[in-house]
């Protein structure tokens, strides 16, 4: 049976679509899978997060089906989709055409957004966060409704991943619709959202076992990984910046994991 505590540790890297020319994102994207790393994601903004607030920056689900092509073994993702960007319907043909392509290595990563400069340039209604998180929470069953009418269907039920740590909202549509929850933060954080998670599963008698949890990390895997890994985290996440792509902490997140799954 799985457990959040028996589940074998996977280490992501999200290669950040910023501040580099496709070339170079592309090679971090190869490099890291030859590393070994278990997935490898981008994200989902039309500008640069920090540094240069105009600097190169490419668009994340065209990246995606171009990875989908250049990786072979990496499980794929957005960390997150704004679901905000996209039909509903839409984003899901779109993840089971990745998903076709990759062979059934995609991971849905989605959120209900948060980056305002994205959504004044492009023409989208900001809103308010509440207003955003009430919008997810309606397009999730339509994707999943969508993903049950393609043709072809996709080749495995797509792993969805939400992420966010809104207690209210964000936490209770993980309990019913996710396969994994992605959060930020320190240990005494995470161990809070995990255990708001556990009861919005208690409430709908979902068993909080089905859900992977995952957190983006930035500190040693010595520091961090066995304080994570006893609140039943198995999937970290590190994160690489254009133009350089540094991975050494990427590897030391992954010689973590293969001592500790021996």
């Amino acid at each position: 049976m799985t457990t959040a505590s028996n589940r074998p540790i996977r280490i992501g890297v999200q290669i950040q679509p910023q501040h580099a020319e496709y070339a170079d994102i592309r090679r971090a994207a190869s490099e890291a899978e030859n590393l070994g790393a278990d997935i490898v994601f981008n994200w989902d903004h039309f500008y640069p997060l920090y540094g240069d607030p105009d600097g190169k920056h490419f668009e994340c689900w065209t990246m995606l089906g171009a990875w989908a092509e250049s990786t072979s073994r990496v499980e794929i993702g957005a960390l997150v989709t704004c679901n905000s960007y996209r039909n509903p319907e839409l984003l899901a043909d779109m993840a089971r055409t990745v998903d076709h392509i990759s062979d059934g290595r995609l991971i849905l990563g989605i959120g209900s957004g948060w980056f305002e400069k994205d959504y004044d340039q492009y023409g989208y209604e900001f809103g308010t966060a509440g207003g955003r998180l009430d919008d997810l929470a309606e397009a999730l069953p339509r994707i999943e409704g969508r993903l049950g009418k393609l043709n072809p269907a996709p080749t495995r039920k797509i792993p969805t991943l939400i992420g966010g740590g809104g207690e209210k909202k964000t936490l209770r549509l993980v309990a019913k619709h996710a396969d994994i929850w992605h959060g930020f933060g320190d240990p005494e954080i995470v161990e809070r959202k995990v255990g708001i998670l556990d009861q919005h599963c208690a409430a709908i008698d979902r068993d909080p076992a089905e859900i992977e949890r995952s957190v983006g990390v930035k500190g040693t895997p010595d520091e961090l990984g066995p304080r994570l890994r006893d609140l039943g985290v198995s999937l970290f996440t590190v994160d690489a910046n254009g133009p350089d792509y540094d991975l050494d902490t990427l590897k030391s997140w992954i010689a973590w994991r293969d001592k500790q799954n021996g």
